[in-house]
């Protein structure tokens, strides 16, 4: 099978180099921007690659909604299968790439979007055909574990965290999608349409951990717990829960125990029980990999990870109830259901009473939008 490519950066480079060594896959020509053909087998315009009958698929690694989804769009349209690592395209407009690829008898296959080299989504689209999914979840993303990892054993600061994730190639120059919890969410929300069948767009619920401050690590460290940032998603009636937030976990937890850049995605089947799921979750090798074990699967005749029906839904987050750690303003602490509170001054951190997961990030949103700074965490998985 010969595979076009599209976009050339980190993991670009990575797809066209193992498709060059790869067993019945063959590395076909590379879509790359104007002026930047520099070499025979790249190409500037997509027509030259959607016209040539020897290319039976594209992957797609270029990033960002458009103009990744115009290019998904062709491709399936002319017949070709799709694959790509690219989370936000995939949770924007999956399902009409969906729709598409089967009304032209193509693939479209991405279960490089979570997790790297983590075969997460993979396993989950096997499982789900077998067995029913009760939970999922995890650390869903490289960049904000070694921020954290770094803050709580190496006693930095969030903002030496950051740099020393840029230096390393974890964070981009601009890190927001990866600190403010939406690179995970956009996880979650996928993995939750290849379990469930519903691919949760709106009621979303997302902290990520640009309010963490290392007085905050001290403090938590002190009482025995490690911060993750954590996805998690489940059945919720009709719905389904899917939100990221801080948790803290007492150590011991498996989650400790991941460190650096690493990824840890697990889910729960009511026959298997808990699967756990650990490696790399990003990197130019990691994800080409993943990318190519879906063109793998093409061959062997499996073409999708969504369902027929697989639909948009709204989220249901206020079924599941949890306890907070929150640091905030002492004034305020009145408008959480407190259970102990040790005050600093004029900062309280506060032990909630169990709290919806729902009541817990619209508080937080209310409060930060009269402009009070808090951090918050989940006590527990």
């Amino acid at each position: 099978m010969r595979v076009a490519v599209l976009g050339f950066g980190t993991v670009g480079v990575g797809v066209y180099e193992m498709l060059q060594q790869a067993q019945e896959l063959e590395a076909g020509p590379v879509l790359v921007r104007p002026g930047k053909a520099d070499a025979p087998f790249k190409v500037t315009d997509l027509e030259q690659i959607l016209a040539d009958p020897r290319v039976d698929a594209v992957a797609e690694v270029m990033g960002g909604v458009e103009p990744a989804y115009q290019y998904a769009s062709a491709a399936l349209r002319a017949g070709k299968h799709f694959v790509t690592s690219n989370k936000a395209l995939v949770a924007a407009r999956g399902i009409e790439l969906n729709a598409l690829a089967r009304e032209n008898g193509a693939a479209f296959l991405f279960s490089a979007a979570c997790g790297g080299g983590v075969p997460f989504l993979h396993n989950l689209s096997l499982a789900r055909e077998s067995d029913e999914i009760l939970s999922l979840g995890g650390i869903l993303n490289g960049t904000t574990n070694y921020m954290l990892d770094a803050m709580q054993r190496l006693s930095l600061d969030y903002g030496e965290a950051l740099q020393d994730a840029q230096r390393l190639g974890y964070a981009e120059a601009d890190p927001s999608a990866d600190v403010s919890g939406m690179d995970a969410l956009r996880k979650i929300m996928l993995a939750c349409a290849v379990a469930y069948d519903k691919l949760p767009s709106d009621g979303l619920l997302n902290e990520g951990i640009e309010s963490i401050t290392a007085a905050d690590v001290a403090h938590f460290r002190s009482k025995g717990y490690t911060c993750r940032l954590l996805a998690r998603g489940g059945r919720a009636g009709e719905s389904v829960s899917a939100w990221v937030e801080p948790v803290l976990l007492r150590d011991g937890a498996p989650e400790c125990a991941v460190l650096e850049n690493y990824n840890m995605a697990s889910y729960e089947g009511k026959c298997s029980g808990p699967i756990v799921l650990m490696g790399q979750g990003a990197g130019r090798y990691p994800t080409a990999s993943a990318v190519l074990r879906d063109l793998s699967c093409i061959l062997h005749g499996k073409l999708y990870m969504f369902q027929v029906d697989c639909r948009r839904v709204a989220a249901d987050n206020n079924c599941k109830e949890q306890i907070y750690y929150v640091r905030l303003p002492a004034a305020l602490a009145g408008d959480l259901p407190v259970e102990s509170a040790e005050l600093d001054g004029d900062t309280v951190r506060v032990v909630t009473r169990p709290i919806s997961v729902s009541q817990m990030h619209v508080t937080a949103q209310r409060l930060r939008a009269a402009g009070a700074s808090l951090f918050f965490a989940a006590i527990g998985g």
